[in-house]
């Protein structure tokens, strides 16, 4: 595991990360600010870096800039006072690891920045293929923490919505990526998941693409979808039997918290609408 430096050695979620991150085991050091991080870098070889919760994106991104001439594979946790969907986008083109904006959560940072310590294939992970505010489409590949990694994004996109509704929404998200990526690519890393979200006016639409071979909702006997009225946890026999990991809520989830959930006739792409309330017009002069 490499040793992770965190800079902004005073901030109190910068420490609550680092205890996090002693207690697991993962080396760890402090940096006062930007100049004594590119010290320390010169100095010693870190796997990771998280950035001051009191930075801005346009600063972090200048700093990976720099910290890369002098470690080329560092990977960067980058944490911002705020941010908007042109930063967001701008720091998924420079392959940070992963986005935070208040209200951090330190044992969700500090649990990606373990992952990240133990990471080496994380390069070519998430490709941008399309991205402008409102439009956003990426490949990634078929792993767990890239799916964890792409969340981060997801969700500093639509930063501006109600929290109730973004958790909605991003919750409905994640289970069906993690499906596409569990049950039509069986976490192989070589296959490719494709997810766009567009936002429009009135709705918030999420696209996702896996490569395997669909399926008909009729015959997915793992999923709870299936259950029967009389007997609600049938389908956790099911997975045990196929050795499948627990779970198989991810559909009836996605279904219970957007306002369509809708299958290709082969089962392999799937559209997710929440539709949102009309924005209030202008009062007239």
């Amino acid at each position: 595991m490499s040793r992770v430096l965190i800079i902004g050695s005073n901030h109190q979620v910068s420490q609550e990360i680092g205890n996090a991150l002693t207690a697991a085991g993962c080396p760890i050091e402090y940096a006062a600010g930007y100049a004594d991080a590119l010290q320390r870098l010169r100095m010693r070889a870190f796997g990771v870096v998280v950035t001051s919760p009191d930075s801005h994106i346009d600063e972090d991104l200048a700093l990976l800039e720099e910290m890369r001439g002098i470690r080329p594979g560092v990977k960067c946790i980058l944490l911002a006072r705020e941010s908007t969907p042109a930063e967001v986008i701008a720091a998924l083109r420079a392959r940070v690891f992963a986005c935070f904006t208040p209200p951090f959560d330190p044992v969700e940072i500090s649990t990606l920045a373990r992952g990240a310590a133990s990471d080496n294939q994380w390069r070519d992970d998430i490709q941008v293929i399309s991205a402008r505010p409102g439009w956003v489409s990426v490949r990634v590949n078929s792993r767990l923490i890239t799916a964890e990694r792409l969340m981060t994004f997801a969700k500093e996109l639509n930063v501006k919505m109600p929290d109730e509704t973004r958790a909605e929404v991003l919750d409905a998200l994640h289970e069906i990526l993690l499906n596409a990526m569990e049950h039509g690519a069986a976490f192989n890393p070589d296959q490719i998941v494709e997810v766009t979200g567009v936002r429009t006016k009135r709705s918030l639409v999420f696209y996702v693409r896996d490569p395997g071979a669909g399926f008909r909702l009729e015959s997915l006997s793992h999923a709870a979808t299936a259950n029967p009225s009389h007997d609600p946890t049938s389908h956790i026999r099911q997975r045990e039997e196929h050795g499948i990991r627990p779970g198989g809520y991810g559909l009836l989830l996605a279904a219970g918290t957007v306002d369509e959930l809708l299958y290709s006739e082969i089962g392999n792409e799937v559209l997710l609408i929440k539709y949102l309330d009309p924005p209030t017009p202008s009062p007239k002069q």
